[in-house]
């Protein structure tokens, strides 16, 4: 009898895993213990999970800042996250732990900082100098509201406007407040009744430090004396501000208003200002004031020291300007550029060649952040072209549907692939230098080659280049080239399952080694693409239609948990097949305008001649048709064998394997005939359409040359059948989540339908398992009885390889190993020729060899081990160009070699792993005994899995919906890893999640950002060194030079000593109720360790001073409680003095 220890769970889907607390791997009784013969090399140790890096587009970004000394780049987003950009390959990625959305930005210019002010109105000082930045200090606000910051460049102390108009000022270095506040009572005039509103901008004279300009929403700007602690002017205008910006020579400031407006005022003529324009307003020939414009958000005004400024202007188009996109405007001199944007502005900057605001800017680009892209504008070349981008920040661009990862693939591929891709640029884009070149790459000794593949709502595909940490696109491919896409008015599409993204991609198989890559659609198509270097034109696409269609009655689901029993007749069980009904042949589409739709696919095929760039070029089209009027089902599973020459694909109907060489269709066969006949897993076919004709599971290419009319049609084809009321509610439900979600794709809500019947399914079975685990009896749940396509078995995987399909069998052959969601993996025999020129006399022949064994939940992996316990990968051809000569193909064109023939003695010589959403399990060949099992979950279910390479060795890695990440080893199933990572959250971490070879795994984690994780130890003790670094030592340049007249005369750039104005000693002491100091998790390691050198010094001088500060702050406050108790002890002494001064001793 088998233990369980059953670990408690905290609530429904975050259940802990019990794949520890599950039974350990188990031996079949008179089976050797295959950890006696094999030697597993994996321990516990050699595991640790460890987010990466994180690439893409920032998800809904909502500040941007820029150091123009490090020339770095730092987004906020919504959520509370930093993203921070350097050069190619530089990147960072931090988040806060409150999520409270990123308001504003400021960077300490060279010095390796950086402060964030969050909508929770609080602020943090973040530590760039360590490789993972961490916050060093943070101030929470507890009764205003945060609304601007502004920080003067080479200064400590930070200004704070507040959303009731007050100004507080922060040490950095400490974050503590200072005594000083601008009260808004004081800065507006006092003969002004109403509240001047919230700050919306503060910044400093460039020429005059003591001398603070304050921007109020209502229209008025103050001119504020620090020195004297009152406003020297005020300015006033009708219409809000929302943003100012400064000449520098800090005579003039311009201000944007909310009516389109720009207003020009000279410091010292309040009054009225110098210049009102409207950059997008018409000008009525009348003298009358323009039409009214939409906001302008922000201005900015950068000077030149030869030619004219610059004034670059966000928003302020005219109201008659419906539907248009989003605007930049740039006015230089005379001229005026409007640069239209695909997505909404968030914010943008002018990027400077100086720092110093009193000097000329020289501006040289704008980095406009928009809301799903990054762009930066060349300010320097006429035309104003963009930069050419060299971060991912693509993989958005059409949204993401499928996702694959292959690490330590064959070196030769991302040089090809590349090769192909770099055809592919845009041509236009600036020939200068990416403007944001900071920081270093890492140092790490990771140099194996990694390729991501995505696939995309729109029928694209693409490869990226993911070595050492980085991220870039290699290569693109669009699908829906094949198709059609312009139809007439009168002519309908045939989407009707897939509503907006009839090209979306479903699932994707690639052969490195091949090259050969299949892609599914959800419109119920499979392409088969080869690699070529060279150009070709296809005149006729070759198309395959195949027409499937299968139904199942309601049976009873068989032992789903125990093991493969003798095959022995059951009441279930249907008799042997006497006449053989060949399978579903080639149809052709014929669209009859009048009755149910029949033959029809999804998609048209395009007619016209199609030119193919080198790259990935189609080799095969095959689509599924309507059959009586409904559609055909989407393909669930993909596979592809290079060295059989076939590509196998299944849906709920059943699968099909088709020879995308000869372009035939070799078999079509339904999930019940998989089963053999005397199959105690087997299902019973029901038809409520018509009675069905017994069919065989056998077919050849022969079958393809009778083409009749009752060969293409199923033996199912008939009228819809009908359902009962709790069918109906069901389906109703099910449909409601599909209408819900078919915005995205159909790919996304056949996942919601399937994780509903998953969740609901895995709360309400309860398995009863006997003491020989060869029993097995559940509660039939109505939520997946009831839904008639959700509980249909489905082909789920597949497998080739070269095993025993039969108990019997003494010699490895060529095998299609056969998964489904019921738990069922089925082993199909293939007959193949001996050699290729003889595969088109000679057809491929199948053999069902009934079930392999039965599991709980449905498949998911399955992998082949040798005796040794390494990995049998499926045989593939080598690559070789298909356009090349007929000499250089021969050359390369050679068969990889089968496993060699070996002969069946007293024990397994191989063996087949199998891991489902529930349990895994170890079968030994040919006995088709089971030797381990593991069940993973009890409580939840497995989301993906992957026989993957680590260390030296093999293991599966398993994703669990309730966030557990785990590994197990092979061949005995041994527990090495479960870490409760995330808890699944959303269906696109579900979809995209996959593991890779030597500890890599990636999922989408928003849907512009791909979070890279490894599970390896040793991936994890070297991650510091493998990080890239932002922060490098750079000399700040000098200061601008006065002039020897300036200097003389007092011209120039007035300095303040700020330290004796806002310091504690003048200032006095803020509130201890206005804000809370929370010490950051960074820490003071932090920065010892950071730096080195003179950079290092300063560092460890700054240290020295914090913790110098904290410690006169704790013997402040010690000497305080000192003195209250002191206090305290004096006056009752002088109590105690008064009641006994008058008594005598003897009264005592």
């Amino acid at each position: 009898m088998k233990k369980f220890n059953i670990r408690k769970v905290l609530d429904g889907l975050t259940a802990a895993s019990s794949s520890s607390s599950s039974s350990s791997a188990t031996a079949q009784p008179g089976t050797p213990r295959e950890n006696d013969v094999v030697q597993e090399t994996l321990q516990s140790e050699h595991f640790q999970l460890c987010k990466t890096v994180r690439h893409g587009f920032p998800y809904q970004p909502s500040s941007m800042a820029f150091d123009p000394v490090q020339k770095i780049l730092a987004v906020g987003t919504q959520t509370g996250a930093l993203r921070l950009f350097g050069r190619a390959g530089v990147e960072c990625y931090c988040q806060h732990e409150s999520g409270a959305a990123v308001i504003q930005l400021q960077f300490l210019i060279n010095e390796g900082a950086l402060v964030s002010a969050l909508a929770d109105d609080s602020i943090h000082l973040w530590n760039l100098r360590q490789k993972i930045p961490a916050i060093l200090h943070s101030l929470k606000f507890n009764r205003e509201r945060i609304t601007y910051c502004h920080l003067p460049f080479q200064s400590k102390w930070l200004y704070i406007g507040s959303e009731r108009g007050n100004i507080h000022i922060v040490n950095v270095e400490s974050f503590t407040l200072s005594g000083y506040v601008i009260m808004w009572n004081k800065a507006i005039e006092l003969s002004t009744k109403t509240h001047p509103g919230p700050v919306v901008h503060i910044s400093d004279n460039p020429m005059d430090e003591g001398k603070l300009l304050i921007g109020f929403e209502c229209g008025v700007v103050v001119l504020w004396d620090l020195k004297s602690k009152k406003a020297d002017y005020r300015y006033n205008y009708d219409e809000a501000i929302h943003s100012v910006a400064w000449h520098h020579e800090g005579k003039q400031f311009v201000c944007s208003h909310s009516d389109g407006t720009l207003t020009t005022w000279n410091i010292r003529a309040p009054a009225k200002p110098a210049q009102i324009i409207t950059p997008h307003g018409k000008q009525p020939k009348d003298g009358k004031k323009p039409e009214p414009c939409k906001p302008i958000l922000k201005v900015e005004y950068k000077t030149t020291r030869a030619g004219d400024p610059f004034m670059v202007v966000f928003g302020g188009l005219s109201y008659d300007t419906v539907g248009r996109r989003a605007c930049l405007t740039v006015m230089h001199g005379k001229s005026t550029a409007v640069l239209e944007m695909d997505y909404p502005i968030v914010d943008f900057l002018t990027l400077c060649e100086t720092p110093y605001p009193n000097d000329f800017q020289e501006p040289y680009a704008v980095v406009v952040l928009l809301e799903k892209d990054l762009v930066v504008i060349d300010l320097g070349q006429i035309g104003y072209p963009i930069f050419e981008s060299p971060y991912p920040l693509t993989i958005h661009e059409s949204p993401v549907t499928c996702c694959e990862y292959f690490a330590d693939c064959p070196a030769e591929l991302i040089p090809a692939l590349y090769s192909v891709g770099s055809l592919q640029k845009r041509q236009g884009y600036s020939k200068k230098e990416w403007p944001i070149s900071g920081g270093n790459w890492g140092q790490g000794t990771q140099t194996y080659p990694e390729i991501i593949i995505t696939g995309h709502a729109d029928g694209s595909i693409k490869f990226w280049d993911a070595s050492a940490l980085m991220l870039q696109v290699l290569y693109k491919l669009k699908t829906a080239k094949v198709f059609e896409r312009t139809r007439g008015k009168e002519e309908k599409p045939n989407t009707d399952i897939v509503d907006e993204d009839p090209f979306a991609i479903q699932t994707l198989f690639w052969c490195p080694e091949s090259r050969m890559l299949c892609v599914a659609g959800v419109s119920a198509h499979v392409i088969i693409y080869r690699f070529s270097k060279q150009e070709v034109t296809t005149d006729v696409v070759q198309l395959l239609e195949v027409r499937m269609q299968c139904e199942f009655g309601e049976v009873d689901s068989p032992d789903p948990g125990g093991e493969q029993t003798p095959t022995l007749p059951t009441s279930a069980a249907s008799s042997s097949p006497q006449e053989a009904e060949p399978p579903n042949q080639l149809s052709a589409g014929i669209n009859s305008s009048e009755g149910p739709r029949d033959n029809i696919p999804c998609l048209q095929v395009r007619s016209s001649p199609l030119k193919q760039s080198p790259g990935y070029q189609v080799e095969l089209v095959v689509q599924l048709v309507w059959v009586s009027g409904e559609p055909p089902q989407q393909i669930t599973s993909l596979a592809v064998n290079s060295s059989f020459g076939l590509v196998v694909f299944g849906n709920s109907n059943g699968l099909a394997v088709v020879d995308y060489v000869q372009k035939t269709l070799l078999l079509h066969i339904g999930t019940s005939e998989l089963y053999s006949p005397c199959d105690p897993c087997q299902r019973q076919p029901r038809s409520p359409r018509k009675p069905r004709q017994p069919s065989g599971g056998l077919c050849d290419s022969n079958d393809g040359s009778n083409n009749s009319e009752d060969r293409c049609k199923s033996p199912t084809s008939g009228s819809t059948s009908p359902c009962n009321s709790d069918d109906e509610r069901k389906q109703n439900f099910i449909e409601k989540v599909k209408f819900k979600s078919r915005r995205f794709s159909k790919t996304v809500a056949n996942d919601f339908a399937k994780m509903s019947r998953k969740i609901s399914s895995s709360g309400e079975q309860k398995p009863e398992l006997d003491g020989k685990d060869n029993a097995f009896t559940r509660s039939r749940s109505s939520s997946v009885t009831s839904i008639d396509r959700e509980s249909r078995e489905v082909i789920s995987s597949f497998y080739f390889c070269e095993s025993f399909p039969r108990k019997s069998d003494s010699l490895v052959s060529p095998c299609l190993l056969v998964g489904t969601t019921q738990g069922s993996v089925m082993m199909v025999a293939l007959s193949l020729p001996p050699g290729s020129e003889q595969k088109v006399l000679q057809p491929v022949s199948f053999a069902t060899c009934g079930t392999l064994v039965r599991l709980k939940g449905g498949i998911l992996t399955m992998a082949l081990l040798d005796a040794g316990g390494t990995l049998l990968p499926p045989s593939y051809e080598p690559w070789y160009d298909p356009n090349a000569s007929d000499e250089e193909k021969e050359k390369v064109r050679r068969r990889r070699p089968a496993t060699p023939p070996s002969s069946q003695e007293s024990q397994d010589t191989q063996f087949a792993v199998l891991c489902s959403e529930k349990q895994a399990k170890v079968v030994g060949m040919p006995s088709q005994t089971r030797i381990y099992k593991h069940n993973i979950t009890e409580t939840s279910f497995v989301l993906r899995a992957d026989v993957v390479q680590t260390g030296g060795a093999y293991c599966i890695a398993c994703f669990c919906a309730n966030g557990h990440i785990m590994t197990l080893s092979l061949p005995s199933l041994r527990p090495l890893l479960d870490v409760n990572y995330l808890p699944l959250t959303d269906m696109r971490i579900a979809r995209t999640f996959c593991f890779s070879n030597l500890g890599q795994a990636l999922y989408l984690t928003s849907p512009t950002e791909i979070q890279r994780i490894t599970y390896s130890q040793e991936t994890c003790d070297n991650l510091q060194e493998m990080l890239s670094e932002l922060f490098t030592p750079v000399e700040t340049p000098e200061a601008p030079n006065r002039g020897f007249f300036k200097g003389l005369f007092g011209g120039g750039a007035q300095s303040l000593d700020r330290e004796d104005l806002f310091g504690e000693t003048t200032a006095g002491k803020a509130s201890r109720s206005l804000a809370q100091h929370i010490p950051g998790p960074g820490g003071m390691e932090g920065m010892k360790g950071a730096a080195s050198g003179v950079v290092g010094d300063l560092a460890r001088a700054r240290v020295a001073l914090d913790e110098r500060g904290q410690k006169l702050g704790e013997l402040e406050e010690r000497t305080a409680a000192m003195m209250a108790s002191a206090e305290s002890f004096s006056k009752h002494a002088h109590n105690m003095m008064v009641k006994y001064k008058d008594k005598k001793w003897y009264q005592l």
